[in-house]
């Protein structure tokens, strides 16, 4: 198959499914290898990027998407109601960043971190789509392990959760040192 006969192929695979695409799925299709695959979605990827097209290959894991620019977000906006907004408050922000670095985590051990009940926290970024069940603990009373969904990559601009930032031993001390600043002043009031 010629190159150009590849690219639109791929292209057109990534368009009518919508969602990720895994590499070893579109290698199978088009009996390609995944070296040969990752490197012609990456020189399509390029020429997305280069033509100012509203669109872009977005790479998730070992999986790819089509997905819009995030600069014309706004368009897409205004001309589609099934867009959705949702707000992170504090509390659920906090409650994806522990779901994010301890993945895959049980809801005790997320509210054994927090210190509170974590059902609503966890049940709405289940229903955002950014936290997913991965499957149970093989432990009394089976508890559902939750992770972080392709969506949390998709919002949050990552290939994969190796890209989050990783905290300097002294970080994290000036971050412990600030909550139980925080807790003293809520115990005085």
């Amino acid at each position: 198959m010629e190159m150009n006969k590849i690219e639109a192929a791929i292209e057109a695979i990534l368009f009518s499914m919508g969602d990720a695409v895994s590499i070893n799925k579109i290698c199978e299709v088009l009996g390609l290898d995944k070296k040969t695959a990752k490197s012609i979605i990456g020189n399509m990827s390029d020429k997305y990027e280069q033509d100012d097209r509203g669109i872009r290959i977005v790479a998730l894991e070992e999986c790819y998407q089509l997905s819009t620019k995030p600069d014309y977000y706004e368009v897409i906006k205004l001309i589609s109601n099934k867009t959705r907004e949702f707000a992170l408050t504090d509390v659920l922000v906090e409650t994806l960043s522990i779901i994010a670095y301890k993945q895959p985590i049980t809801k005790a051990h997320i509210e054994e971190i927090r210190g509170v009940n974590s059902s609503h926290s966890v049940n709405k970024l289940v229903e955002y789509g950014l936290v997913k069940e991965l499957g149970r603990m093989n432990a009394p009373g089976r508890p559902v392990l939750f992770g972080t969904s392709q969506e949390f990559l998709r919002n949050f601009g990552l290939k994969s959760v190796d890209e989050l930032p990783h905290l300097e031993e002294s970080q994290i001390n000036v971050l412990k040192d600030e909550v139980l600043e925080e807790v003293q002043m809520k115990l005085e009031n």
